[in-house]
């Protein structure tokens, strides 16, 4: 690479997308920009908003991004039901118009925006963001250092799966609650986020209640985990968190078991199954719950272990999930020592200690089902 030119460059922001990068605030950028996910770039805002105006940034705090700041962020794509989905252009060049499309940092041509959020945040091109490897410079990108992806799991500490019904369902909260509740326990839990776009502050929650290891998609050079094999980054990541001799790992993911981000391959891998201890599922509705009901009987072929979530938040939806579901179910935020209980009983292999009066989702008068071949394979760009 012609090093002519290359040019220094002052940054305010480092995103948290960026972070396995392990870049300083005084870059070295290249105006030839590799337009693929996971290669760092440099952008400035081109203007201020005032929702969704934030990045985390490498030490976890959210700053609100000003006109003319100077960001370092990831190229990625997103499909967010509930947020801003956009690609990466097939070519980037300095000077490009492209948007902030999380508040992770992630950095894309925003296709599609939530009305209620109103346009994504534009942001200039300044360049490629460069590391000196000694003999050369090249372009700094999250893959490398990243985790290794691994085809077959020969042991595991067990496993508790938090997956929802979609997006801010309250999967993040019922980690972390589970997280501490197993930790005041006795049991030493390491805990990771499977799936989902670039963050980190669900990991960093579940460190502060007491997760003693923690990883994500992110360490294993994935940026979106959308259109991607996930089963073998998500048995890396196990892999490497077994490597802290755990008790139990608590494994969050992100966005819901039908959508775009992989959620649905793992919770079919058999091999990663052989290791689930607990399901525990998080649903914002009825509708919701009884379809989620459906599916791991179905398509997963694995029970529920217990149900969290707004559906939860009183009577009407507890009582539905345990006696026309026949599923155990606890709010997160009011019932935090009975949902970890509930989880520290199916990790021990015991009987609950309470029984719902009915077994059957079809007691709920719903004759439909769900069967596997029902729900397509979601790996859209």
């Amino acid at each position: 690479m012609n090093t002519d030119s290359l040019s220094p460059c002052s940054v305010d922001m480092i995103a948290s997308s960026a972070a396995h990068c392990q870049l300083a605030s005084e870059v070295t950028i290249s105006p030839y920009v590799v337009a693929q996910q996971g290669y760092a770039v440099a952008v400035r805002a081109l203007e201020e908003r005032t929702h969704y105006n934030q990045i985390e940034c490498t030490d976890g705090v959210f700053r609100t991004i000003r006109q003319g700041d100077v960001i370092v962020g990831t190229l990625g794509e997103r499909q967010a039901l509930k947020g801003y989905s956009g690609s990466i252009p097939r070519s980037v060049e300095a000077g490009d118009t492209l948007h902030v499309l999380n508040l992770g940092g992630i950095i894309g041509e925003c296709t599609s925006a939530l009305p209620d959020l109103g346009p994504a945040l534009k942001v200039e091109v300044l360049g490629a963001v460069m590391v000196d490897a000694e003999t050369h410079w090249k372009h700094a990108r999250i893959q490398d250092g990243a985790l290794d992806p691994v085809g077959h799991l020969s042991d595991s500490a067990p496993l508790v799966m938090v997956s929802g019904t979609a997006m801010n369902t309250g999967k993040t909260l019922a980690a972390s609650r589970i997280v501490q509740g197993l930790t005041e326990q006795g049991k030493t839990v390491a805990a990771a986020k499977l799936t989902g776009a670039s963050l980190k502050r669900d990991v960093r929650k579940m460190q502060e209640h007491g997760a003693v290891a923690v990883s994500t998609f992110t360490d294993a050079g994935v940026v979106c985990s959308t259109g991607a094999d996930m089963a073998p980054v998500a048995k890396g990541i196990i892999q490497h968190l077994n490597a802290e001799d755990p008790d139990v790992i608590v494994l969050e993911l992100g966005d819901g078991f039908i959508g775009y981000y992989g959620v649905d391959d793992i919770l079919l891998d058999r091999n990663i199954q052989q290791y689930t201890a607990a399901h525990v599922v998080a649903a914002t509705d009825l509708a919701g719950a009884w379809a989620a009901e459906r599916i791991f009987t179905e398509r997963y072929r694995s029970p529920i272990s217990v149900m969290t979530g707004p559906i939860t938040d009183n009577e009407v939806g507890r009582g539905f999930i345990e006696n026309r579901l026949g599923i155990p179910a606890y709010n997160a935020r009011n019932q935090a020592s009975q949902l970890s209980q509930c989880v520290a009983t199916a990790i021990n292999g015991d009987a609950p200690d309470e029984n719902p009066t009915s077994t059957s989702g079809s007691s709920s008068g719903i004759g439909h089902t769900i069967s596997g071949t029902d729900i397509p394979s979601m790996t859209g760009s």
